[in-house]
C-alpha cells in the first residue's frame, strides 16, 4: 500500500494548538475535499466531510488536529514571555527547547525556552530540582520594546523541530494526532468500496478535553465511532515489560481500555476479525491513563458503540514523538477494510 508521506510531513510541520488549528485545518481541508461529497466547518472549527452511503449505517472517523502548545501569558519589562500551556507538557523534556512564537501578522519569531534559574556552573547542590513549567520562559533575543512591538498576550506559541524520517520510522513534534489525521486522509484515499455513510471529523480542542469531538458527534449522531490517535510505546529503556503498552513495529492498536472510554466489545471483535482474515499485523491496548476523541464520541447523545484504533508511538508529548511506517500503514489498512464492511453488523453490548 502506497502512502503519501509528504503529506505526514506536511501536517506534521504545520502549528496548531488547540483553538488556533488553522493552518493544519488548511492542509487537511485540501487533502479532504476531493475524498467524499460534501465538506463542511462547524462552530468549533471542525472539518467534517461526509461520503455518502446507507443513511441507516453511519461510521464517525475522529481524528484532532491540535498539537500540545502555550499562548503567550505575559511579557516582562526586559521582553521575555512567559508561557500558559495547552495540554498535557512534562517540563523535563522542554528545557533548552527552540520554540515558535506566531505573531498577529502571521510571521513566527524563533526564541529560546529556558529555565528562570541560574547557569548550572553557579547552582549549589541542594538548589538543583526538577524544572516546573511556571519557571519557563522565552528569549526571542530581542529588545523589550521591539518584542511588545509584535507579540501580543495570547499569541500561540510552538516547539520547533522538523519532520524526520529515520530508517523505518518517522519522527516529529506533533505525530500526536497529526498521524490520525494522516490515517483518516488516506483510509478514505484508498477505500474503493462501501455501503455505510462515512462522516471523517478533522477535529479540534482534543487536548483540553475532547471539546471538538464532543460537538461534532452530538451534531453527526453517528452509529458508531471510531477516533484514531496515537498511543504509548514504551519498548524504551527505564520502562518495565508490564508498563509498555505497545511496541514499535508490532502492528497497529486496538484498544481496549482507557481512562476516558472502554471500547464496545463487539465492535473491538469485529475490528479483530477484519486484521486476522486479512492478515493485518494488531496489537491489543491497555493506556493506565489518557484518553481520545472515541470517549466524547461514546457519550454522545444516547451513546455510541466506540473504539479507538490506535498508531504506537515512542516519547509521546515531546518533540521526538516516534511511530514505524509499518504500524501507520497497518492502521490504514485495517480502517479501509473495516468499512468495506461496517454496514454488516450492529453492536449489541450484550451479544
Amino acid at each position: 500500500m502506497e502512502l503519501d508521506w509528504s503529506l505526514l510531513q506536511r501536517l506534521c510541520e504545520a502549528p496548531g494548538i488547540a483553538g488556533h488549528e488553522l493552518r493544519v485545518a488548511a492542509i487537511v481541508r485540501a487533502a479532504l475535499e476531493p475524498l467524499v461529497d460534501e465538506l463542511r466547518v462547524d462552530a468549533m472549527g471542525n472539518l467534517i466531510g461526509v461520503r455518502r452511503g446507507r443513511r441507516d449505517r453511519r461510521v464517525m472517523l475522529a481524528a484532532h488536529m491540535d498539537e500540545i502548545g502555550f499562548l503567550v501569558r505575559h511579557i516582562d519589562d526586559n521582553g521575555f514571555l512567559r508561557l500558559q500551556p495547552v495540554g498535557g507538557f512534562d517540563a523535563r523534556v522542554l528545557v533548552a527547547q527552540r520554540v515558535h512564537v506566531w505573531t498577529r501578522s502571521g510571521a513566527s519569531l524563533l526564541g529560546a525556552l529556558q529555565l528562570a534559574t541560574k547557569p548550572i556552573h553557579l547552582l549549589a547542590a541542594e538548589e538543583r530540582k526538577a524544572p516546573a513549567l511556571e519557571e519557563l520562559y522565552v528569549d526571542l533575543g530581542l529588545s523589550a520594546e521591539e518584542v511588545r512591538s509584535r507579540v501580543e498576550i495570547g499569541d500561540m506559541v510552538t516547539l520547533a523541530r522538523e519532520f524526520a524520517r529515520l530508517g523505518p520510522t518517522v519522527l516529529s513534534k506533533a505525530l500526536d494526532d497529526r498521524v490520525g489525521v494522516f490515517v483518516m486522509l488516506e483510509t478514505l484515499r484508498h477505500l474503493d468500496r462501501h455501503e455505510a455513510e462515512i462522516v471523517a471529523v478533522a477535529t479540534v480542542q482534543e487536548e483540553v478535553g475532547l471539546r471538538g469531538a464532543q460537538t461534532a458527534a452530538f451534531g453527526i449522531e453517528p452509529d458508531v465511532g471510531i477516533a484514531l490517535d496515537v498511543t504509548i510505546a514504551g519498548d524504551v529503556p527505564g520502562i518495565e515489560a508490564q508498563d509498555r503498552v505497545t511496541r514499535l513495529g508490532h502492528g497497529v492498536a486496538i484498544k481496549v481500555f482507557d481512562t476516558s472510554h472502554i471500547p464496545s466489545r463487539p465492535l473491538v471483535q469485529h475490528l479483530r476479525e477484519v486484521a486476522d482474515r486479512r492478515g493485518i499485523r494488531y496489537q491489543l491496548e491497555v493506556l493506565p491513563r489518557g484518553g481520545t476523541d472515541a470517549g466524547a464520541v461514546q457519550r454522545a447523545r444516547a451513546g455510541v458503540p466506540a473504539v479507538t484504533v490506535s498508531i504506537p508511538t515512542r516519547h509521546v508529548h515531546t518533540v521526538n514523538e516516534m511511530a514505524h511506517v509499518d504500524d501507520i500503514a497497518a492502521a490504514v489498512e485495517l480502517l479501509t477494510a473495516y468499512l468495506a464492511e461496517a454496514h454488516e453488523r450492529t453492536y449489541d453490548p450484550y451479544a
